[in-house]
């Protein structure tokens, strides 16, 4: 064996601890390839000029067994702080990283690492699907899109309920007794109540206020979120979706087939102001008129998904939120541009509409949209 050779410096991640996992198991430290990956996750969070940082990284994800502690330790100094091998001899073949995706082989199996001639290669994995989850919506492609539409059809909203004025039999003693059932019971004893029945109140899923911005400013993102909206209607029972933008469009109908062009199309063709100007006081002042206030959204869960921009007066958003507001169970706001560094509400149409919102969250990525999944079923 010859003594081990230190490498010349190198920054990347992958390839430092591709090296350094294959010098722990040249001194007989086993560490396998999902340690090594951990190790790769870790070197990318931290600074790799910290030495205590790198270490206790590198202590922390592949050394499994305290005994090899002192033999780490001892590797450590060597690979990282360029000392001459103390004891340590070992023969360090060339590494090569590539980078593979998730996808099986033929036999379905997902190899991590190969040998060849010059040394073995590590494959470097990745799931394209956990990339897509992240992506920005707005740098998504037609194809990726259409991929965010399957993954949006296994979005699961939880029905939060509402008590209902009707009454239905209870299995616990309440305040209301069942008289007719326990007169009816009672016939079966010779008259005697001796089982009782009782009544509780029912309760009743709560309906979903989907309006959906689709004037230009949100023309980035309004493509996918129309897919979140096609999702939602075909997956959850009572659901209503509004298109807002100079004028208020219903879209329900449109978004209720099961085939997710067609809604699309549908959609598409039925609003008329798509990518044109916003005025979002307005529209919610006709929804208000029209629907939310004649029974639509009360006690519902209403989730305004818009970047904000008003070219309205503020004070008529602000009052029309107001009315939607105190009928309504919750207000959720929806902004795409909330994940934008430095961002803050400062459109006129968002600062007007904020006092008068439950929840704000982002909404750029399918990512996001699951958050709001769990916002609407809290």
């Amino acid at each position: 064996m010859a003594e081990v050779q230190v490498p010349e410096r190198i920054n990347d991640p992958a390839q430092i601890a591709a090296a350094f996992g294959h010098l722990l198991r040249g001194v007989g430290i086993g560490v396998p390839v999902s340690r090594v990956m951990s190790f790769v996750e870790a070197l990318g969070r931290l600074s790799l000029q910290r030495r205590e940082d790198v270490y206790w990284a590198g202590r922390s994800t592949l050394i499994s067994d305290p005994h090899d502690v002192a033999l780490f330790d001892r590797t450590f100094a060597v690979f990282w702080e360029r000392k001459r091998a103390s004891g340590i001899e070992v023969e360090v073949p060339p590494v090569s990283v590539t980078l593979a995706t998730d996808t099986a082989g033929e036999d379905g199996e997902h190899p991590e690492s190969d040998e060849n001639e010059t040394g073995p290669t590590l494959r470097v994995r990745y799931s394209a699907l956990e990339t897509l989850r992240e992506k920005d919506f707005a740098e998504c492609s037609d194809k990726e899109l259409n991929e965010l539409q399957r993954l949006m059809l296994g979005l699961r909203f939880k029905s939060t309920t509402r008590p209902s004025r009707r009454k239905v039999t209870s299995k616990r003693q309440t305040r209301t007794p069942d008289l007719r059932r326990t007169v009816r019971r009672a016939l079966t004893t010779g008259g005697e109540p001796i089982n009782r029945e009782f009544l509780e109140m029912d309760r009743r899923p709560r309906r979903l206020v989907l309006l959906l911005d689709v004037s230009g400013s949100m023309e980035p993102y309004a493509r996918a979120l129309v897919r979140f909206a096609h999702a939602t209607v075909v997956g959850r029972m009572r659901v209503e979706a509004f298109a807002i933008g100079t004028r208020l469009t219903r879209i329900t109908r449109e978004l209720s087939s099961r085939d997710p062009d067609a809604a699309l199309r549908a959609a598409s063709d039925a609003v008329a102001d798509w990518s044109g100007g916003t005025r979002l006081g307005a529209t919610l002042r006709d929804f208000n008129d029209s629907w939310g206030l004649r029974g639509m959204a009360r006690g519902a869960i209403v989730v305004v998904l818009s970047d904000g921009w008003d070219r309205g007066e503020p004070e008529v958003l602000a009052e029309q939120m107001e009315r939607l507001h105190r009928v309504s169970y919750r207000q959720i706001w929806v902004n795409p541009l909330k994940h934008t560094p430095g961002y803050a509400p400062l459109a006129q149409g968002m600062a007007a509409a904020l006092p008068h919102t439950d929840e704000f969250i982002e909404g750029h990525s399918f990512e996001s949209l699951e958050r709001l999944a769990a916002v609407v079923s809290a």
